[in-house]
């Protein structure tokens, strides 16, 4: 199609969609604006629009992407969103690498994730009737807290000296738990399709050891060569500052990438080599540099993921988990994740105010969409269980933009004031 043509003509559906396009930037540019200010965060927003667009689809007859026929899309942008998100959340974390300041980080990830994957699989199994292998796939798709838009009630940027004990638990919790949630989801992966013998013994070795250690090691070893080379040309004049923000996108697409090409948890590598980005220069101008150019495509990632969530939304998918995928999402928000947080932390010196706000705030979103994509494309799954799994994970992540972004501006102040610091 060309630009320009003789005639008048209207309503050209490219041209309509770049216009929306703008009209959506310029929605997110007014949602991030002062957004401490106010009682929700721009997740919700970005949710309305998708969900307006839905309707307009639908009015217009206009075609939209699915969840189950497109799933690859799905797979691969909800995945860029959260290694970009991972990469910057990584760049926040001021504390130095011992276990007793990454304590409450630990005890999120040994206690109370393990804790979530069991409650949720065991409700799958015995309220959804789901097989096991589907149950654990639901399970490890919605255990972990996004890194995306847990970003709202997250540490700071690089720098920035409120940093409360819940509110980094909760940023190094999103940071780690993707990457360790991954072989849980293969595990319910190999469990639904035909296992043979002697898979239990390979998924150990591989999908679980093998694929952490080296995720962890490798993506620490580039993120720190990275950010040693990136330092010495910086000094030499030969990169500029004006690109700073551009270092960061760079350096997780090699990380991620390098990682991924050796069989290796990527989600991990690029939390790790951000941390270790971190570590080996730690003077705030230049991470601030590099970390406000991870979170300007993080946000545009998340605006683009939430957008395409809610113009997915049909009558037929939120029919599809039934009431009791539907029952779900009340379930894991306001049972199974503070129980589980609340099992974890016990016997800790965290205040009681400090324990709740972690154990309300585990944020769903972007890495389950990819978790169940990625279990959908490789077949394993029932047309039936794949339908309830996409749609009872697309209702419990709306559940959290709304539930959790109503709540984190009020919550945060009246839970982590300068008295309960």
């Amino acid at each position: 199609m060309i630009a320009a043509a003789p005639g008048v003509s209207f309503a050209d559906p490219y041209v309509i969609g770049l216009m929306l396009a703008g009209l959506a930037v310029f929605a997110a540019v007014g949602a991030l604006s002062h957004q401490q200010e106010r009682a929700f965060s721009a997740s919700l927003v970005y949710l309305v629009l998708g969900l307006g667009a839905a309707v307009a689809l639908e009015l217009f007859g206009l075609g939209r992407l699915d969840p189950l026929e497109d799933h690859k899309f799905y797979e691969r942008a909800a995945e860029l969103a959260v290694i970009v998100a991972l990469f910057g959340t990584g760049l926040k974390l001021e504390r130095e690498l011992r276990p007793a300041a990454w304590g409450g980080v630990g005890r999120l990830l040994l206690i109370a994730m393990p804790l979530t994957i069991v409650a949720v699989a065991f409700f799958g199994t015995r309220v959804m009737g789901l097989s096991l292998g589907a149950a654990i796939v639901l399970a490890a798709s919605l255990a972990p807290t996004d890194p995306v838009l847990a970003g709202d009630v997250g540490v700071g940027p690089p720098g920035e000296e409120d940093e409360s004990e819940p509110n980094f638990s909760i940023t190094g919790e999103a940071g780690l738990n993707d990457g360790l949630a991954y072989p849980f989801v293969l595990l319910g992966i190999i469990l639904a399709g035909q296992e043979s013998a002697g898979w239990f013994g390979e998924w150990l070795l591989q999908d679980l050891v093998y694929k952490v250690l080296v995720g962890v090691a490798l993506g620490a070893a580039l993120g720190y060569g990275i950010a040693a080379a990136a330092v010495r040309l910086r000094d030499r004049h030969l990169l500029s500052h004006d690109l700073d923000g551009w270092l960061a996108i760079a350096a997780v697409l090699v990380i991620y990438g390098a990682t991924e090409t050796v069989g290796a948890y990527g989600f991990l590598a690029a939390f790790a080599g951000r941390v270790a980005f971190r570590r080996y220069e730690h003077g705030h101008e230049y991470n601030r540099g590099v970390h406000n150019g991870a979170e300007t495509v993080e946000k545009f990632g998340e605006l683009a993921l939430i957008l395409l969530l809610g113009s997915s939304i049909t009558l037929a998918g939120l029919q599809a988990p039934g009431w009791t995928g539907w029952l779900l999402a009340p379930a894991l928000l306001l049972l199974i994740r503070p129980a589980s947080v609340a099992i974890a932390l016990t016997r800790t010196r965290i205040p009681g105010r400090e324990r709740a706000f972690a154990a309300w705030f585990g944020v769903r979103g972007i890495g389950s969409l990819y978790y169940v994509a990625v279990a959908v494309g490789t077949g394993a799954l029932t047309d039936s269980e794949a339908t309830t799994i996409v749609w009872t994970t697309t209702v419990c992540v709306i559940a959290s933009i709304i539930v959790h972004g109503t709540t984190a501006s009020g919550l945060s102040r009246r839970w982590l004031g300068s008295d309960a610091a």
